[in-house]
């Protein structure tokens, strides 16, 4: 027989903390892009033409592109944020929102754009590689 769990006041505290905690963390991620919008895309279009993961004839076009999805980011409501990275959320344990964000952006919309001759390497490379360059401007 099934064993029914009715979590207690205190149990549903935590967890409502923790929730809360999350989503903070969430927001302040995103709400700091404003602040590092250049030197943050320059570096993630930097690391992802040094990794050979994406193949351009132009570098400068990718960092505009990612500049401009960062702030699209910075603009979008949480629903249309959390549409776009779901297929991406199991590439790590703990994924960073602006990282999923990013990769998503790259895997899905970066490959059609006119000087981007392709794009290599696994889902889990381009968040690895994003994430990298997203931990050195935002916390």
């Amino acid at each position: 027989m099934a064993k029914n769990f009715r979590p207690s006041n205190r149990e549903a505290s935590i967890l409502s903390k923790i929730e809360s905690s999350k989503e903070y963390a969430r927001r302040k991620a995103i709400s700091g892009i404003k602040d590092c919008i250049e030197p943050l895309s320059n570096s993630i279009a930097m690391k992802l033409v040094e990794d050979k993961l994406v193949e351009t004839t132009n570098k400068n076009g990718v960092e505009e592109q990612i500049v401009k999805c960062l702030d699209k980011l910075s603009r979008t409501e949480d629903f249309d944020v959390d549409y776009l990275i779901a297929p991406y959320r199991k590439v790590t344990a703990q994924p960073h929102v602006v990282s999923l964000y990013v990769t998503a952006f790259v895997i899905e919309q970066l490959i059609n754009y006119k000087d981007v001759i392709d794009i290599f390497g696994s889902d889990e490379d381009i968040y690895l590689s994003i994430n990298k360059q997203v931990k050195k401007h935002l916390p």
